[in-house]
């Protein structure tokens, strides 16, 4: 068996994660520097990442209604999943935010490392696709559910988060430029650089953001719900993604982004948005340890 390709997909990733930690204790201790960088990832780097991956590719050739169709009807039930969940172990709300992002919210810079590493270039138009899909519902249900919290949804604020994230920006943008016919000499090699200069950073973020003092906090909360995100979530997008008839490679994809640990900006919104932050700043960092089991056994059983 040759492990090259294995070691080029998960060492750089969760060895990118690990210096981001030495670095957050040792270098650059200050936050301000980490979420300067933050807003530098998610408001330019990685917009230009996916704009770049789908613009370069014929939006008839990417299974786009497949992919729905299949992570759509998983994140729905995921999010029953969470709040039923939520209810069995007697959460209240403000926990159960916590447990419903931990359970549907996914990790894309991890996702982008390794899809590229293991299917090259169709592999990352297929992650830029799977953000595309699975963002807007993951942000209207998260900010729902705070909402909902804090006294009811105003529909037109919801809209706009949504629309302005800047993710779904870089997605439209994206095929917008693939209807061009791809982006003038010039310009499209400083827009890879820069969305390849996102991965490397955003792992060493993450890294950064992670931290192993709350893990003793409601440990059967945080092995339930890494349960629901590591193991239920892919099995249940692998499952439908079968159901709905969806090439192999897709279905590769799909699974991996379903199978991600949660994003590290999860605990942000929930600080910002009177969530559980104890709560899930464990389930994230619990997530990303699990993670470095769960996700080398999905893909192998991907690419068998």
């Amino acid at each position: 068996m040759n492990l090259a390709p294995w070691a080029d997909a998960f060492v750089p990733v969760f060895g990118l994660l690990a210096l981001g930690a030495v670095l957050k204790r040792r270098l650059l201790p200050d936050d301000r520097v980490w979420a300067g960088i933050e807003r530098l990832i998610f408001w330019v780097l990685l917009p230009c990442l996916i704009a770049g991956a789908l613009g370069g590719v014929r939006f008839g050739a990417l299974p786009v209604g497949g992919m729905a169709a299949a992570l759509w009807p998983a994140l729905a039930l995921g999010t029953a999943i969470a709040v039923g969940l939520s209810g069995l172990l007697g959460l209240r709300h403000p926990a159960m935010t916590s447990v419903l992002q931990g359970g549907i919210r996914f990790n894309n810079l991890m996702g982008f490392a390794i899809g590229g590493a293991i299917w090259g270039a169709p592999g990352i138009a297929l992650a830029a696709v799977s953000v595309g899909i699975i963002v807007p519902f993951v942000q209207g249900v998260s900010t729902v559910a705070f909402e909902l919290g804090r006294g009811g949804v105003r529909p037109l604020r919801l809209a706009r988060q949504v629309m302005l994230n800047p993710l779904i920006l870089g997605v439209l943008a994206g095929f917008a430029i693939g209807a061009l016919g791809g982006l003038p000499a010039g310009l499209a090699p400083m827009v890879r650089a820069l969305g390849q200069a996102s991965v490397a950073l955003g792992l060493l973020c993450v890294g950064a953001a992670l931290t192993v003092q709350g893990l003793g906090d409601r440990p059967l909360v945080q092995a339930a719900t890494a349960g629901l995100k590591l193991v239920v979530m892919p099995a249940l997008t692998w499952a439908l993604c079968g159901a709905v008839g969806l090439d192999a490679l897709p279905t590769a994809v799909a699974v991996l982004f379903m199978a991600l640990p949660t994003a590290a900006t999860s605990y942000v919104m929930s600080r910002a948005m009177g969530g559980d932050a104890p709560l899930m700043a464990a389930i994230t960092t619990s997530e990303h340890l699990l993670s470095v089991v769960t996700l080398p056994v999905w893909v192998w059983l991907l690419t068998r």
